[in-house]
């Protein structure tokens, strides 16, 4: 057990850190988008040996845990293997829409998507996943083992190119 103190399942980091490094065996470099205080970032470095930083502009950060005190955009998926959102919040459009050029895991929490209709859990996945369907990419929906109700999320895949 962790000896800091977060909102949630504190096991979610350990379930998605290693869904990760299964999922994606050769990614070298993640992206933990509004990673918060970044224990997903250091499980992902300590544990897999995949380097990891968080992109929040909060500004929470652990102290050692790499990051990037600004707001994610899609422009910055290049420069990545693999796009994490862990409960992204406002983060979840350029998230989604970095899957564009790289592999997306995304396990919302809230409807950051549209301001114009609420949204469950299960119909955002199916919204998101419709997105992304439409422009080619490839999508697939997870539940990952760990307690509460925000424990579903989605593979986003690029397009063929």
């Amino acid at each position: 057990m962790s000896r800091h103190r977060f909102h949630g399942d504190p096991t979610r980091f350990e379930v998605v850190a290693g869904f990760v490094a299964d999922r994606f065996p050769d990614a070298r470099y993640v992206a933990d988008v509004a990673g918060g205080q970044g224990m997903l970032t250091r499980i992902l470095g300590k544990r897999y040996g995949i380097e990891c930083e968080v992109v929040d502009p909060r500004g929470w950060t652990l102290k050692g845990v790499p990051s990037r005190q600004e707001e994610y955009a899609a422009s910055m998926a290049d420069f990545y293997d693999v796009i994490v959102g862990l409960h992204p919040d406002e983060a979840l459009p350029a998230v989604v829409d970095s899957a564009r050029v790289r592999p997306v895991v995304v396990v919302p929490c809230c409807n950051f998507w549209t301001r114009a209709q609420r949204l469950g859990q299960a119909e955002l996945l199916a919204t998101i996943g419709r997105h992304h369907r439409g422009i080619g990419g490839g999508v697939e929906e997870i539940q990952l083992d760990f307690r509460g109700p925000k424990n579903r999320g989605i593979v986003l895949t690029p397009p063929p190119a």
